[in-house]
């Protein structure tokens, strides 16, 4: 049987995306640079994190990862999987979201839909 283990973001800038993500999710924080990943990174010519093509971000009480990849391609259409999120207090949730850079996109009974920088459509419940 399958579990849930990663969740993968296309990204055409994954380091600023996943500093969006670790900041927009409780408990959840880019995984730190170790010599050994800093050593790999430079075995292929990238000398800044800023440049990292694939970035983790994890959360300590092993929820899934967020990964997000580095793709030549930009965001094309509606996503067809997206995150649900929930909140306390969605009101504060929604400006402090989108002072993190995140678009509102739509307003609906239950729900908001929003973008990451990237576009990239997520929702924040407005009920549980």
């Amino acid at each position: 049987m399958a579990r849930l283990h990663d969740i993968v973001f296309d990204s055409a800038r994954p380091a600023a995306t996943a500093r969006f993500w670790s900041a927009a999710l409780d408990g959840y924080a880019v995984a730190p640079y170790d010599d050994a990943e800093l050593a790999r990174l430079r075995s292929l010519g990238i000398t800044s994190i800023e440049d990292d093509p694939t970035v983790l971000v994890e959360s300590p009480d092993g929820g899934p990862r967020l990964w997000f990849q580095l793709v030549p391609e930009a965001k094309a259409g509606k996503n067809r999987v997206h995150l649900d999120l929930l909140a306390v207090d969605p009101e504060a949730e929604i400006q402090r979201l989108t002072d993190l850079g995140a678009s509102v996109q739509a307003r609906h009974a239950h729900h908001i839909v929003l973008a990451d920088p990237e576009g990239n459509e997520f929702c924040l419940s407005l009920s549980d």
